[in-house]
């Protein structure tokens, strides 16, 4: 994508269709007078009197407890600088966005017109009575560093600079693992920091409470060596000034242990690198250039301990390790301050939480066999499940032990259950999907590249390294639209019914006869049958000219699927052919099956729809929990669609007892934890959380999708082609380009799956 295109996605992405990231949604009814009534006058009077009578009651009866304020004046924002306050709004859009879905909390993003500091401190106390918390941002030090001091000293609501503290508390819990597989210790090391701003002093300050010493750290701005007998430092950075000559950065690595980069890209050479001691800790976190580049660090010295701030190499720091979970445990205990205890409880989480057993999520988001603590794995990954029940409690019990909560937690388990009801409202599914994907890319064909949208689903798809597009369709139609697009990259285009893919034509028509001339099919209806574009795209995959196909854009879904069936053959061991969607709901991904196949199935069927509907589900590392749902409950009914349910779960509890199914069972039961407790205490899912619904039959399933996805908005991904040899994924008519780049990603995990099994068998 050219500069111009990337740009005016990004723009359109900010603008369309409603303009910003963030909205007000209302959490009460409000659909009869009488709801109105209580929302506002008169009704609203009664919570106002009482939070008047005692304050505390704001908590009870307003959203605040659950609010945080992204405060920002725009002087220092991202790699843009001093911008302006209306400039830095889509940044402070975007981390409320960040805060909602990792930690559920809401925010409102707050632009102030001043750069003084005691304009900016007064205005943020005037406004403080409507938050639970401030968290500030892009503010320019040394400024930062006294409105936060103020703030902090002169609220009793959570403040913290996440620009300054972020960055420490992660990196702190790298360094604490760092450490430990160097085999060295905090008071004992030589320290150079390359960086002297508020993120890496507030970064060395968490080092010297993890132990290291005052007296080995050098720290360098771009001028050089921070000396006492310079008049331009701050008394934050008159801290680590020392005495005497400056000596180069060169010169300071030789025998380092640690080399902190929070400066500028590319100034850690690699014979600089060879000059540190042993087991040397290098965190390189500029961005988007690392102080040294992660593979060139690794190639140097094979026992560098590195992390970066990128995510395309291991160990990020990542600044959304802290920040939502942090205020997650300081709104929860209602604390009047951020302080250095609950900072430093979540360092210790996080370094925790790297040496514990990996959950199967977290494993197929990163392509891992089995991620576990070591060089390339000294801090958790933004995908874990796990931080919000980890770090949120941390850092609330440390509010309670330090003095500052007002409101003490007495029921961890039950609070560590509401935490995890929080995670239901975030999508994580897409970026785990995408994330696996990106890290072995497969050859996708585009079997209908000729359609605008397709074609920009390809490009997504190219451009963020999701996969690898061949382009089939009108060559012609294809050049004028990537030109349309901006899509300037260099992509296979092909036409399959053009004079020059005659020789690839006849070669797929041969292949196909040979294997189909005793059902019918002549050489003649093969060469003719290679014209159309799903059955020439079915062939490359067959042929391995390709290694996954996305089609159905354009035609109906039966008429698509025909080809696939005709042309690849079923995975072995499968007895046929089904759907799943996945449904990406409040309450986290839900997969139903079947929903674009199997009309009719018998109990049979069902068996084998449920089995291969919880390999898909574990495949993204989901503990499949199904419900074989009916319009009856446990032989209510003694029609013959629910008795082929009743028949299907009675096989499955018999044969396969490792699962977890039952039915039959209406979908509100299924779907409801205490109705189903109630009346069906005996069921295998009473005190579970139903993520797997099997349908009697193909309209059931279809239509709940779909309804699903129109009347509520929910994302869908599918539906998802089981038990096919080859991996082959159908649109549904008409589907929008996000669910084309999502099943384009599915594609390429089904390949990366089908190509580990194949390795397998082979072995």
């Amino acid at each position: 994508m050219s500069k111009d295109s990337k740009r005016e996605e990004a723009l359109l992405y900010h603008s369309k269709p409603t303009p910003g990231k963030i909205q007000v949604v209302p959490t009460k009814k409000y659909a009869t007078q009488r709801d109105l009534s209580l929302a506002y006058s008169p009704g609203v009077a009664e919570p106002c009197l009482e939070i008047a009578a005692n304050i505390e009651d704001v908590y009870k009866y307003t959203a605040k407890g659950n609010l945080v304020a992204v405060i920002s004046n725009g002087t220092a924002v991202l790699g843009l600088g001093d911008i302006g306050p209306e400039a830095s709004k889509p940044v402070m859009e975007g981390k409320g966005l960040l805060f909602k879905i990792f930690s559920d909390i809401d925010v409102f993003d707050i632009e102030i017109g001043t750069k003084d500091i005691e304009e900016f401190i007064q205005t943020v106390k005037n406004i403080a009575p409507t938050f639970g918390g401030i968290n500030l941002e892009d503010i320019k030090a040394p400024e930062s560093f006294e409105i936060e001091r103020r703030l902090v000293e002169e609220l009793d609501i959570p403040v913290m600079h996440d620009d300054q503290h972020g960055t420490a508390i992660i990196s702190s819990a790298a360094l604490i693992n760092a450490l430990e597989i160097a085999g060295k210790k905090a008071e004992e090391v030589k320290v150079v920091v390359s960086g002297a701003g508020s993120a890496a002093i507030a970064c060395t300050d968490l080092y010297v409470l993890l132990g290291v010493k005052v007296e080995n750290i050098l720290m360098y701005n771009s001028k050089g060596l921070l000396t006492k007998d310079n008049p331009s430092l701050s008394d934050l950075q008159l801290k680590y000034a020392v005495d005497g000559a400056k000596i180069e950065l060169a010169e300071a690595v030789k025998g380092a242990d640690v080399f902190i980069g929070l400066s500028s890209g590319n100034i850690l050479s690699p014979e600089m690198l060879l000059s540190m001691a042993n087991n040397p800790i290098v965190f390189a976190m500029a961005n988007p250039n690392p102080e040294i580049d992660y593979n060139l660090a690794v190639e140097t010295r094979k026992d560098v301990i590195m992390a970066t701030g990128r995510s395309d190499f291991p160990n990020q720091v990542n600044n959304v390790l802290g920040f939502p979970y942090i205020f997650r445990g300081a709104l929860d205990v209602r604390a009047t301050k951020i302080n250095e205890a609950m900072k430093m409880a979540a360092v210790k989480a996080l370094a925790i939480l790297a040496k514990e057993p990996v959950p199967e999520q977290v494993n197929v988001a990163y392509g891992a066999t089995k991620l576990g603590f070591g060089q390339e794995y000294i801090i958790p990954k933004p995908f874990d499940p796990r931080l919000i029940t980890i770090v949120a409690p941390a850092v609330a019990r440390a509010a309670m032990e330090s003095g500052v909560a007002k409101n003490p937690i007495t029921d961890w388990a039950a609070y560590e259950d509401v935490l995890r009801e929080r995670m239901g409202n975030d999508n994580k599914m897409v970026r785990l999907i995408t994330n696996r994907a990106k890290l072995e890319p497969k050859r996708i064909v585009f079997a209908e590249a000729d359609h605008l949208n397709v074609l920009k689903a390809a490009q997504i798809v190219h451009e963020d390294g999701i996969g690898f597009p061949i382009l089939l369709g009108n060559r012609e139609t294809i050049l004028e639209l990537k030109a349309e697009l901006g899509f300037d990259a260099e992509i296979e285009i092909i036409d399959p019914k053009i004079n020059e893919e005659n020789e690839r034509r006849n070669r797929f028509a041969t292949s196909y006869w040979t294997t189909r001339k005793r059902r019918g099919i002549s050489l003649l209806d093969a060469q003719k049958l290679m014209r159309e574009r799903n059955y020439f795209a079915a062939m490359m995959v067959n042929e391995g000219e390709a290694d996954a196909v996305v089609t159905g854009y354009s035609r109906s879904y039966p008429t698509v699927v025909k080809p696939m069936l005709q042309l690849i053959e079923k995975a072995p061991g499968a007895s046929l052919v089904a759907t799943a969607n996945m449904m990406l709901t409040s309450r986290g991904p839900m997969f139903l099956s079947d929903t674009a196949i199997n009309i009719n199935p018998s109990a049979e069927d069902l068996i084998n729809i449920a089995v291969m509907t919880a390999k898909t589900a574990k495949m993204f590392g989901v503990e499949p929990v199904i419900a074989m749902v009916s319009y009856s409950n446990f032989g209510s009914s003694t029609s013959e669609s629910a008795a082929k349910v009743r028949e299907a779960v009675a096989y499955l509890h018999k044969n396969h007892p490792e699962m977890i199914v039952d039915g039959e069972i209406q979908a509100d039961f299924a779907l409801n934890p205490e109705m189903l407790q109630e009346k069906f205490p005996f069921s295998k899912l009473a005190g579970k959380k139903v993520n797997t619904l099997i349908f009697p039959n193909l309209e059931s399933a279809n239509i709940t999708y779909k309804l699903l996805k129109e009347l509520y908005k929910v994302n869908s991904i599918g539906p998802i082609m089981m038990g096919m040899g080859k991996p082959v994924h159908i649109f549904q008519l008409g589907a929008s380009v996000e669910e084309m780049v999502n099943m384009a990603a599915i594609a390429v995990i089904d390949a990366q799956e089908k190509e580990i099994k194949k390795n397998k068998i082979a072995k």
